[in-house]
């Protein structure tokens, strides 16, 4: 072939191939067709990043490698080259299919291909879409969360680190509950180590893929006692999880990652098998996580990972920026390709959030646009307090529903207790809404103990589950029983269902051996009618006969029992939507579901209601009309982050996120004063009001922003005091006595810290001669005004 016809036929190839994805902007395109070797997809809010995983994975289904590689097949025509030259953007099936044929080098087999998400509703919509385009070879993509991913790793290869299959996942609040007995059956104080404290430092250590015998072993060489307490409690902790074939959110990762480590055939047969591996959201990977990639993408390093570092907003739960910043160290050859171009909101809206997230520095840099227009400016709101701050939103709301429905509208706070007042406002006018990150379904009482006998059936090790149903429903198996049967089973090294499926055994549980015979018979027949086929609905209805729970149930005509007994049945519908979704549906795979659902599946828009959530479980989440509320310092961004660089980052990332859930309208309100845990404090309006353009925004209310070159009275509205905001820096003198200690140069908005009061904001500063009236909101006491000069000897300023 002449290097002429080989020219030609790269370009009708990639032309083709183009063709194929015309509907994407170019940098969609450009994404979709870079399929070989690492590649960073830093996309912007709104950048239509599912979209593009979807069309690269179907691209890497029909062509492989064919919009990335030089390579030419040997046998290619000139009549070949002129057929591709002369295809439209429209062509027939035949044509279609032979083009494909010309075009394609190596398609990709759907289970290569592995794609993380964050949630299972993310990885059913990528499933669900290319099933769409491709047909039913789609639902062999491995499209998962990285819990759900290494499930099924372990169901496959996890007896080799000592679990079998069938093993339980414990949530968080399983997890307290073992953690509680430990810590009472080791005789610690649980004020001075709370479960959740305990646990925390835990999966700390578990993200650096430190053991509990390594960190027993580094706690007792170093000789601090509080830490060799937290090291025994893992120790202890993950003998009662291998003990129970349970694994915690951390372990099925951990394990896995230990798995692959440890075992060089296992990790070379996931390395051959997944050709490309791509991940979503890479920005809120942890530690864990991101060696799982890294170990999984090892064999090809065709991993494209897509994320926006200005969404990195779980910091607290362990997520590391540093992971989506470094990527391009990582891998040499790395291609980064910026999404740019938003299809959600305004230019008003974008403007707003390119300006206050350009003050990061931690950051890639990218400026989002769109083709949307410029829309409406920002109404930034001033109220008295935090009741007349929902009395406005209340009316706005009510005022827009005359052009659209309560579910357009969204308020996104950042702490759950802002709700209180929104609550009160929205019903005082008829205004229907839900709370996003309430009490989940399978958290309610009922919903778990039915959940808890699909999990002793399951598993019949379990026996934290199992201690939670044995006499639930009532069985005249008192406390002492279950305790003697805990007794015996931890004296004979056996899981306690052992114990009371075989009570004759023991002398000690003679008397209630017929009880106990009875409950494990029960389990044992409704496991036995799993083995023998039945449906997994037709289950769950015949074990709600037979527990005896809808029976205990009816008994007391209550409303509280009628709202129990519909959520128990409501478990149902959960069943027949895994049913739906699943490829060979378990009762291991419902529980393996229903353990991983999270507080980010919660939404739907099914209902007419406007919605209220925090900021951070907005993510991934648009509306075409969103409420900022409580925009003050000391709220948002929080105490915490105001004098600490990385947190006041992450809180500007976080206001990004929340700037950006906006489609048409986005109003920003903040209180002169607000209520809050049962305190009432003075408030200035949030720092980053200041970093957003005037020319983005429209002001009612009070509000007025402070003068920088003014002195006086102003500023922020009645009461405030006009100030220019200096750089916080640590002061490292210590304090004086108060014959020599000058009086402190404060303005309104520093940081100090009071040697009796504790920590705190200067609200006002009124000069007195040669003395100055100082009011400070204190964190832990509230707001206190003191004389500048008797106090500075007791102060500093942080």
């Amino acid at each position: 072939m002449s290097e002429q016809l080989d020219a030609r036929f790269l370009a009708a190839r990639r032309q083709y191939i183009e063709n194929q994805f015309r509907q994407l902007n170019e940098e969609q395109r450009r994404a979709v067709m870079t399929t070989e070797g690492p590649l960073l997809l830093l996309a912007g809010a709104g950048s239509g990043k599912t979209t593009v995983l979807i069309n690269r994975i179907a691209n890497l289904m029909r062509f492989g490698r064919g919009s990335d590689t030089q390579e030419i097949p040997e046998d290619i025509t000139e009549e070949d080259v002129t057929f591709l030259e002369h295809l439209g953007e429209e062509v027939g099936e035949a044509e279609r299919r032979r083009a494909d044929s010309l075009c394609a080098v190596e398609p990709a087999l759907p289970w290569t291909i592995l794609a993380i998400t964050f949630t299972n509703k993310a990885a059913n919509e990528i499933r669900e879409r290319l099933t769409n385009l491709l047909g039913e070879a789609a639902q062999d993509i491995w499209a998962m969360t990285f819990h759900s991913a290494c499930c099924r790793i372990l169901r496959r290869d996890g007896e080799r680190m000592g679990y079998t299959r069938s093993f339980t996942i414990y949530d968080t609040a399983d997890s307290e509950r073992i953690m509680k007995d430990i810590i009472r059956d080791m005789g610690l104080d649980d004020k001075t180590f709370p479960a959740k404290y305990v646990l925390g430092a835990i999966s700390r250590e578990k993200d650096k893929l430190v053991s509990s015998e390594e960190m027993l072993s580094k706690a007792e060489a170093s000789g601090d006692l509080r830490v060799l307490h937290i090291a025994r409690c893992y120790q202890k902790y993950q003998e009662r999880l291998k003990d129970n074939n349970a694994l915690d959110f951390d372990d099925i990762i951990y394990v896995t990652v230990k798995l692959l480590l440890e075992n060089e055939d296992v990790k070379q047969y996931y390395q051959k098998k997944f050709r490309y591996v791509l991940v979503d959201e890479y920005q809120d990977t942890n530690h864990l996580q991101y060696l799982l990639t890294s170990l999984l993408a090892g064999g090809y390093e065709n991993v494209c990972v897509v994320g926006d570092d200005d969404q990195s907003i779980y910091r607290f739960r362990g997520a590391t920026i540093e992971n989506i910043l470094n990527f391009e160290k990582q891998y040499r050859g790395c291609r980064t390709i910026r999404l740019e171009q938003n299809y959600r909101s305004t230019q008003s809206i974008l403007d707003a959030a390119n300006a206050v997230i350009s003050h990061n520095l931690g950051r890639k840099g990218k400026r989002l646009w769109t083709a949307n227009g410029q829309g409406n400016p920002i109404t930034v709101y001033e109220a008295a307090d935090g009741a007349a701050e929902s009395s406005y939103v209340a009316a706005k709301i009510i005022a827009g529903t005359n052009q659209g429905h309560f579910k357009d509208f969204a308020i996104l706070y950042r702490t759950n207790a802002q709700s209180n007042a929104l609550e009160y406002a929205f019903k005082h006018n008829g205004i229907p809404y839900r709370i996003i990150g309430g009490t989940r379904f399978f958290d309610r009482a009922e919903v778990k103990d039915m959940v808890s006998y699909l999990c002793v059936i399951n598993n019949r090790a379990d026996d934290l589950r199992l201690r939670r149903i044995i006499n639930n429903p009532p069985r005249g198996l008192g406390a002492k029983t279950i305790e003697m049967a805990e007794r015996l089973a931890e004296t004979a090294g056996k899981p306690l269902y052992d114990v009371i499926s075989d009570p004759y055994s023991y002398a000690a549980l003679e008397k209630p051996a017929m009880k106990l015979l009875q409950f494990s018979a029960m389990i044992e027949e409704m496991a036995q009618l799993l083995d023998d086929g039945m449906s997994l609905t037709d289950f769950y209805d015949e074990l709600l006969i037979r527990t005896g729970y809808v029976d205990m149930l009816n008994a007391k005509d209550t409303e509280e029992n009628k709202t129990r007994l519909e959520n128990v049945r409501e478990l149902k519908s959960s069943i027949l939507s895994y049913l739906e979704n699943a490829e060979t549906p378990t009762l291991a795979g419902f529980l393996e579901e229903i353990a991983l659902y999270t507080d980010l599946e919660q939404y739907n828009d099914s209902d007419d209601a406007v919605v209220m959530m925090t900021m951070h479980s907005a993510k991934g989440l648009e509306f075409p009309n969103v409420f900022l509320v409580g925009f003050e310092d000391g709220l948002f961004p929080g105490m915490r982050a105001i004098g600490d660089a990385e947190e006041m980052e992450e809180e500007r990332r976080l206001c990004y996120v929340a700037i950006t859930r906006a489609k048409q309208n986005l109003t920003i309100s903040y209180a002169r004063q607000r209520m809050l845990y049962g305190r009432t404090n003075a408030a200035l309006p949030s720092r980053f009001l200041k970093e957003i353009p005037e020319e983005c925004m429209v002001k009612k209310g009070g509000y007025r922003y402070p003068s920088e070159n003014a002195a006086g009275h102003g500023g922020y509205g009645q009461g405030y005091q006009t100030h220019v905001r200096k750089p916080i820096h640590q002061v490292s003198s210590p304090m004086v006595s108060a014959a020599s200690a000058p009086i402190l140069d404060l303005n309104a908005g520093d940081m100090i810290t009071h040697a009796a009061f504790g920590r705190g904001m200067v609200l006002s500063v009124m000069k007195m001669g040669g003395d100055a009236l100082l009011e400070i909101a204190f964190d832990d006491i509230g707001t206190k005004k003191l004389m500048a000069k008797a106090a500075s000897a007791h102060m500093k300023k942080l």
